[in-house]
């Protein structure tokens, strides 16, 4: 069975009612590995070229029409993670969409405002029937704000972006590591937890979610303490001896701070240790790796790890595919199979918000009503300043 087809029966189904079993994106046994595009040059090469504006660029001849935002010609490592991209979507245009979509990708060049107005033109001409990107959050966010509900979806590719009502976040949140982090050390019997979280706009929502996730097992989130980067939660760390009494763990979501400061005063109380588990989020991993991390349990997506796609990636393109391949790929995919399950106009809340999810190269992930995606992940232990797979899989939903 081709991947598209499979993709298409359980989108199918999903939406007939089935609600057991998640859609698959793809069907990697069905797969093989396509041949290089002719005249394509190695990865270096290509890299060396796209240094100027892009002209859009159409790949397929289905009749879904799909708009695809990346940053081709950015500078640095966000031109270099766009032309990632738009390499997976090349291939998962071979394996899944040419008949079923017609797929124009934009350059936005990296520049935020640009990518707004690519954006907004895709979402207002009235020919895509979705939107994949953009990257650029400041340009995600700017969508999420608009009103309108007969505009086409919007899969946002851009890092830390929280979603909006039709503008879907595809990259893994903090909120989300957070609480599938919650989730793995709660499934193995803690009760009781503390969540220090950065003051700002996320917070309420990473405490949304790790209570969520909590409440699964059983478990409570006894106290939440926002902290201030400047003073580097020294006073939230000395509040929680008062308000809580023998946590069996505490998580730190420390947003775009390094966290290095809250756990020098959690050390100081004797955390990590045998009776108070340490949970960190992707976030931590922004930031070097530091003895402090030593301990703690962090959720996140594995970088290197591109699931079914990784072979027949490095086969066509002669590098090998991150994280930013897998994102794109699984939402050109996604894509195909609604245009295969559905039709064109398929793109509807209905089918996007399905609470069964998608299965893709990164795992599970499903959509919420609010814009916010919730992925299964890897579970990792910071151990001698590396990460040290702990479990497959966990989820915080």
């Amino acid at each position: 069975m081709k991947a598209w087809a499979a993709a298409a029966l359980a989108l199918t189904a999903a939406m007939s009612g089935c609600q057991s079993k998640s859609a698959d994106v793809l069907d990697p046994s069905a797969l093989t590995a396509p041949t290089s595009p002719a005249g394509a040059a190695p990865r270096s090469q290509q890299t060396a070229v796209a240094t100027s504006a892009q002209a859009s660029q159409t790949l397929g001849s289905g009749s879904t029409k799909v708009t695809m935002l990346l940053p081709l010609s950015a500078p640095g490592s966000a031109g270099e993670n766009g032309r990632k991209m738009y390499d997976a979507a090349r291939l998962a245009m071979t394996d899944l969409g040419d008949k079923l979509l017609t797929l124009t990708v934009e350059d936005t060049r990296g520049d935020s405002a640009y990518a707004k107005d690519l954006a907004v033109k895709a979402i207002t001409s009235g020919g895509a029937k979705a939107v994949i990107g953009p990257a650029e959050l400041a340009a995600a966010q700017h969508l999420a704000k608009l009103s309108g509900s007969q505009r086409p979806p919007v899969l946002a590719l851009a890092d830390n972006f929280a979603g909006g009502p039709g503008v879907y976040s595809v990259r893994l949140s903090e909120a989300d590591s957070a609480a599938a982090g919650a989730a793995a050390v709660a499934g193995k019997g803690a009760k009781k937890f503390v969540l220090f979280v950065q003051a700002g706009a996320d917070a309420q929502t990473i405490e949304a979610r790790v209570a969520n996730a909590l409440s699964i097992y059983g478990a409570t989130l006894a106290v939440t303490l926002p902290y201030s980067a400047a003073d580097g939660g020294a006073k939230a760390v000395s509040d929680m001896g008062s308000l809580v009494e023998a946590p069996n763990a505490v998580i730190v979501a420390s947003g775009d701070s390094s966290p290095t400061a809250m756990l020098a005063a959690l050390k100081a109380k004797g955390i990590p240790g045998k009776a108070v588990t340490l949970i960190g989020t992707d976030r931590w991993l922004e930031h070097p790796m530091d003895p402090l991390y030593e301990g703690a349990y962090i959720a996140t997506l594995d970088q290197s790890e591109t699931g079914p796609i990784a072979d027949r990636f490095k086969t066509a393109y002669n590098y090998q595919p991150d994280v930013n391949v897998a994102y794109a790929y699984d939402m050109v995919a996604l894509s195909a199979g609604i245009a295969s399950a559905v039709g064109p106009d398929g793109f509807s809340k209905k089918v996007l918000e399905n609470p069964s999810g998608f299965r893709g190269s990164t795992g599970l992930f499903r959509f919420r009503a609010d814009g916010s995606s919730q992925r299964s992940m890897p579970f990792f232990k910071v151990e001698k300043g590396e990460l040290k797979l702990v479990e497959k899989q966990t989820a915080g939903f």
